[in-house]
C-alpha cells in the first residue's frame, strides 16, 4: 500500500501574510498608512491572532513597522533608501548575469521568451497584479545559469521592497514598452554571449529605472508636503 502524501496546506495567517503583501504591493495600501488589526480582523472576518501573526511576518520583510499594543503602518522608504535598493541590485543582477551568460543554454532561453511572451500578455490586459512578479521572474530565468545560490538569495529578499517601485514604474510611469524592448535586448545580447554588451544594458536598465522613480516619487512627496 503506497505511503500517504502531506498536502501542504496555507495556514490563516499565511493567507492574510500573502493578501496584504499583495495590497502593500500593488500600492491599496499606501506607504505611511495606519495599519489596526482590529479594523483588518473585522475586514477579514477573522480574529486578531491569525492578523497579529500577519503583521509579524510583513514586519519580519520590512514591509510593515509594526509593534504589538502600539499598532503600526506601511513602511515608506526614503529617497536615498530606494535609491540604494536599485543599487543593490546593480550589484547582485551584474554579478549573476555575468557569471550566468556563458553557461547559457537552449532551456534558459526558452524559459525567458515564455516568460516574455506571458509580460506582453499582461501588459495588453492591463494586470498590474502580474507585473512585479514576470519581470521578477524574468530576471531570475537570465541569471539562472549562474547557479550561484546565496546570490539568488540576497536577490530574492531584495525583491520583495523593489517589486513595488516596478509595479509604479511600469503603470503610473507608462514605462511597459521601453521595458520590453530591453528586457528583449538582453536575452539578444546572452544568446549571442556578449557578456560586456548585456551587462553594460542591465545597469542601463536598472539605472534608468531608478533616476526615473526618484525623480516622480519626489515630485510625489513634494506635492503632498505642500
Amino acid at each position: 500500500m503506497p505511503a500517504k502524501r502531506a498536502v501542504v496546506k496555507q495556514s490563516l495567517p499565511e493567507l492574510i501574510t500573502n493578501d496584504l503583501r499583495e495590497r502593500i504591493l500593488s500600492g491599496d495600501l499606501k506607504e505611511g498608512e495606519a495599519i489596526r488589526q482590529e479594523l483588518l480582523a473585522d475586514e477579514y472576518d477573522v480574529s486578531r491572532m491569525p492578523v497579529r501573526e500577519a503583521l509579524k511576518r510583513l514586519s519580519a520583510e520590512g514591509l510593515v513597522h509594526w509593534e504589538n499594543n502600539r499598532g503600526g503602518y506601511v513602511m515608506k522608504h526614503s529617497l536615498r533608501e530606494i535609491g540604494e535598493i536599485f543599487d543593490l541590485r546593480v550589484l547582485l543582477e551584474v554579478d549573476l548575469f555575468r557569471h550566468a551568460i556563458p553557461e547559457m543554454g537552449e532551456a534558459e532561453f526558452q524559459r525567458c521568451e515564455e516568460i516574455i511572451a506571458a509580460m506582453d500578455e499582461s501588459y495588453q490586459e492591463d494586470d498590474v497584479s502580474r507585473w512585479g512578479k514576470l519581470n521578477y521572474d524574468y530576471h531570475c530565468a537570465l541569471y539562472s545559469a549562474a547557479g550561484r545560490r546565496l546570490s539568488e538569495e540576497m536577490l530574492a529578499r531584495l525583491n520583495v521592497h523593489s517589486d513595488r517601485y516596478v509595479r509604479i514604474h511600469l503603470s503610473v510611469m507608462e514605462q511597459r514598452e521601453p521595458a520590453q524592448v530591453e528586457h528583449r535586448n538582453l536575452l539578444t545580447l546572452a544568446r549571442a554571449g556578449d557578456v560586456e554588451g548585456a551587462c553594460d544594458l542591465l545597469v542601463h536598465h536598472i539605472t534608468r529605472t531608478k533616476s526615473e522613480l526618484l525623480e516622480m516619487i519626489a515630485a510625489q512627496r513634494k506635492a503632498e508636503e505642500a
